[in-house]
């Protein structure tokens, strides 16, 4: 049968979304998975479907549910996903995530923009 089946496709856009989403190229995917390339690049092109063992695997490596890449998902922040891969550091990693995401909130909240009538200046009469 020649051509896309359009379960196929959606679910090939999922698996891509999620693999950008992680960070990570289909040669690095391809290779946690045990597969080719090739294969991955059929799958996101919606050209083969997926079989269950493979999205089984799929999903504890990007670490999402079975629904994210079957369904979509809902544009939200994934929290869950994030603290998913945040459990599987080691405690020096760990201790540098930490460090960089505090630093990044700390900046977050001090240079964020201000969204009123008050606005940054460089003579210092306001924020800058």
């Amino acid at each position: 049968m020649a051509g896309k089946k359009a379960i196929n496709a959606e679910i090939g856009m999922n698996i891509k979304r999620e693999r950008e989403k992680a960070g990570l190229t289909q040669e690095r995917l391809s290779e946690l998975m045990g597969i080719v390339v090739k294969s991955l690049s059929a799958v996101e092109r919606g050209t083969v479907g997926i079989s269950l063992s493979a999205l089984k695997r799929l999903c504890g490596i990007l670490s999402v549910s079975s629904d994210a890449l079957i369904f979509g998902s809902i544009e939200t922040n994934d929290t869950a996903g994030l603290l998913a891969r945040l459990e599987r550091l080691t405690p020096a990693q760990f201790s540098l995530v930490c460090s960089a995401v505090n630093t990044t909130i700390e900046a977050f909240a001090l240079g964020a923009p201000e969204t009123g009538s008050r606005r940054a200046t460089a003579s210092g009469n306001g924020p800058v």
